[in-house]
């Protein structure tokens, strides 16, 4: 089952996240918010959430620096 680990508030930072996950051998995978079109869903696998929740600190604590 696929999980909502974060919500990119732009299509490249969504693009970002994924590309990083991937490169780091997670699947990821994205999708528009439902709720509004400025939003994306960054989605991965539920087997892979503890792995992949200290990688996305560090990519978004790179993102932003």
């Amino acid at each position: 089952m696929w999980t909502v680990i974060y919500i990119a508030s732009t299509q490249k930072l969504a693009d970002r996240i994924c590309e990083r996950l991937l490169a780091e051998g997670c699947l990821a995978k994205q999708r528009q918010a439902s709720t509004t079109k400025q939003q994306f869903e960054i989605l991965v696998p539920e087997a892979e959430l503890d792995d992949v929740k200290e990688l996305l600190t560090d990519i978004l604590h790179s993102s932003y620096s």
